[in-house]
């Protein structure tokens, strides 16, 4: 197995092994914005899944700037996390799903999620796609990699 993949799997690890992420987005004035979001990765990992209603900032910040940023760790608040913690962020665009995608997504977003089920499916609840360009995983502190999806 090559460097990669001993990457891309570890990634694939720490996304379905959690169920929260924080999501960055940046307002209209520039101002950086972290909320945190219920996520479902891509098998694949092109792409994150959320949902967020319609009336929030981070929808707002969204609309106007589709760049975002999402960090996933697996940290349990213990000293030792210092060292033996993994945290990865997917940097990409986020896009609004509809139709056949949007009901896809909001299907296997369900089988993670379930007790999310009414807010997903809820007319004023956006459907959120990141399609992520490249991970940065981070473990042992400092150690970085870099994982950049379809390479």
């Amino acid at each position: 197995m090559d460097a990669q993949e001993t990457v891309r799997r570890h990634i694939a690890t720490l996304l379905s092994g959690q169920r929260l992420a924080t999501l960055s987005t940046c307002s209209a004035e520039g101002h950086p914005y972290a909320s945190l979001v219920a996520f479902d990765a891509d098998p694949d990992l092109s792409g994150m899944i959320f949902a967020t209603s319609r009336a929030t900032r981070k929808f707002a910040n969204l609309s106007h700037q589709a760049r975002a940023a999402m960090l996933v760790d697996n940290s349990g608040n213990v000293k030792s996390d210092i060292y033996a913690a993994m945290a990865v962020t997917a940097l990409g665009v986020t896009t609004e799903l509809t139709g056949a995608a949007q009901d896809e997504a909001v299907a296997r977003y369900i089988l993670k999620h379930p007790h999310m089920a009414t807010f997903v499916q809820a007319p004023s609840t956006a459907v959120l796609r990141l399609a992520v360009d490249v991970y940065y995983l981070v473990n042992r502190f400092q150690k970085v990699m870099e994982y950049h999806v379809g390479r």
